[in-house]
């Protein structure tokens, strides 16, 4: 038996020696497969499975290259993770991370990034020192291989493509926070395996029509936050900007408008943290969205695409030292801090002008319904001064927590903390302890689905002390870490993308037991008896309110609603906060 072992290992060291004295060096003379765009002289986007070749064959190829697979996506694929190390990398570099095909029928990014990495290969260009370079090839895998040449409507370019949704129709760019996909937790993993310091997601947009080919959707400075969002609106986009404005790339704001003129100004685009962007903003990463137009033709927007890679990969490295200096400063923003700032709104009395390059907008009457249309003419352009609206405040703020408790029951609450880092302690024994609790005051509920939720906004919560007994195997989360955005983000109902909006805890929205009132109508009056304060309270509550005072239902419930009878669990918030 322990020979058969003996000489299993020896056949494994061989093949281990073979694979490795396979890897070609990057001197010698390979042929890499060529990518669909180039092949087809910018008609064609490369398919998922011809992406994933690539970037195989490339990793046997060069020694600077390798390529992981990630957990799982809902497709049944795993996801991939590809990594350019430069063959001598100085201690602490950048990285930046580059996520491709989040939407793929937007697949300008998968070929720009393929062209990126061909050219390193090639020593055609050179990856600046101290820079790693880390690549999603393909985020939503089944909306690849769900190709077609029809859902893109109007898109000028290419001629196949992937669908926005993913293998379930989710769509994966609003997924970050509620995780209902694998995707995302496979982005998970590979996000805080690498913790880039800079984080780009390559998109595609129309909304108004412009001289652009090129925009940046940057996540807002003012909710980022510190020093860092400091760094990020004086110091890098204006480089960024620059630099493509010396290469003869213009690039503007996302332009967040839709059927009308941007001549009239718009505002920035506000990433919450189901963005992609938003998220990795909650880790303090540098993040933005290349959005190019999606009426400019193909082999365009994968060049511009392209050239704003390098640009930024050029910035980032260029301002190395004060980038990571400030990501390490922003992890401590909030240590000490009594308030953390939420739900951030655009600020309308302040904005910055900017030079824009747009088309006439032409008022028509549309052939088809016979009532008014607009339309851009391309042939007559101007330049002229826009507003853009760019600062945000935040509209709310929750006192800083010591740490949160989360009854052990919560299981999709606790493994998504898992999932993202955070790190937490059960209770070993039953405790009684001294805690805040919310109860959920008012909130509003979407009419119609969005993405799998009906999705809850402006939450008003109250507070109270309390001493609550925590039972053996709840978690304590303490805030005080690394993940503390992430954790007020999700954990604070108020927060727009907060765990309750997204429907986590709906089960608390609804009584499950109430009154019958011909019998609870004597004990209500017995209950008026005996607390005068209550009484006085009910009384007045009838002369103010009309409606209150003819509804004789309402004005049982409202009784019941006060007294002992009224089960504690309806709408009380079950995540406790615990403040020293």
């Amino acid at each position: 038996m322990s020979r058969c072992l003996s000489f299993s290992l020896i056949i494994l060291l061989i093949v281990a020696c073979e694979s490795s004295s396979s890897k070609k060096s990057i001197d010698e003379d390979s042929e890499l497969t060529s990518i669909a765009f180039e092949r087809s002289k910018g008609d064609s986007t490369s398919t998922y499975q011809e992406v994933i070749l690539f970037y195989k064959q490339l990793s046997d190829m060069d020694e600077r290259v390798s390529i992981e697979e990630i957990y799982e996506t809902d497709s049944g694929e795993p996801l991939h993770l590809v990594t350019f190390t430069p063959t001598e990398l100085v201690e602490n570099p950048l990285k930046l991370m580059i996520n491709n095909g989040i939407h793929p029928g937007e697949s300008d990014g998968i070929d720009a990034t393929m062209l990126l990495f061909k050219d390193l290969y090639k020593n055609d260009w050179t990856l600046p020192e101290g820079v790693q370079l880390f690549t999603i090839p393909v985020y939503n895998v089944g909306g690849a291989l769900n190709r077609n040449s029809n859902s893109r409507t109007n898109q000028n370019g290419p001629a196949a493509y992937g669908f926005r949704g993913n293998a379930r129709n989710y769509d994966l760019n609003r997924d970050f926070i509620k995780s209902d996909t694998k995707n995302s937790k496979s982005f998970f993993s590979i996000f805080h395996q690498v913790q880039p310091d800079v984080f780009v997601d390559t998109h595609v947009s129309n909304g108004a029509d412009y001289q652009y080919t090129l925009t940046h959707l940057f996540t807002q400075y003012n909710k980022l936050g510190g020093p860092l969002g400091k760094h990020l609106e004086n110091k890098f986009i204006p480089s960024v900007e620059e630099n493509l404005l010396s290469k003869g790339w213009p690039i503007t704001p996302y332009v967040n408008v839709f059927n009308e003129s941007p001549e009239k100004g718009f505002t920035q685009f506000n990433d919450s943290p189901r963005y992609s962007s938003g998220y990795t903003s909650l880790w303090n990463t540098l993040g933005l969205m290349i959005e190019t137009h999606m009426l400019k033709p193909y082999p365009k927007r994968v060049e511009g695409t392209f050239e704003m890679l390098k640009t930024l990969i050029d910035v980032s490295s260029q301002q190395k030292g004060e980038i990571q200096k400030t990501r390490r400063a922003s992890f401590n923003m909030f240590s000490d801090a009594e308030h953390y700032p939420l739900n951030f709104k655009v600020d309308s009395s302040t904005y910055k002008q900017m030079n824009f390059l747009g088309y006439k907008l032409e008022n028509m009457t549309s052939e088809i319904t016979g009532l008014p249309r607009i339309k851009f003419n391309r042939d007559q352009t101007y330049e002229r001064p826009t507003q853009y609206y760019n600062t945000f405040s935040a509209s709310d703020s929750v006192r800083i927590a010591k740490g949160y408790i989360i009854p052990q029951q919560w299981t999709n609450v606790i493994e998504l903390l898992k999932w993202n880092n955070i790190s937490y302690e059960r209770f070993a024994e039953d405790t009684v302890m001294q805690v805040e609790q919310y109860k959920i005051e008012g909130f509003k509920t979407r009419s119609s689905a969005y993405e799998g939720h009906y999705l809850h906004s402006n939450t008003k919560v109250s507070a109270k002390t309390l001493d609550k007994t925590v039972r053996q195997g709840d978690v304590f989360v303490e805030v005080d870490q690394p993940g503390m955005r992430y954790i007020i983000e999700t954990l604070e109902p108020i927060a727009v993308d907060s765990f309750f909006n997204w429907n986590f805890f709906d089960s608390i929205l609804q009584q499950k037991e109430g009154f019958s009132p011909y019998v609870f109508e004597d004990l209500a009056l017995e209950i008026l008896k005996n607390d005068d304060a209550l009484k006085l309270r009910f009384e007045e509550k009838k002369k103010k309110d009309t409606d209150f005072a003819n509804n004789w239902y309402a004005q049982l419930d409202w009784i019941h609603k006060q007294s002992k009878y009224y089960e504690y669990a309806h709408l009380t918030y079950p995540i406790v906060r615990v403040l020293n």
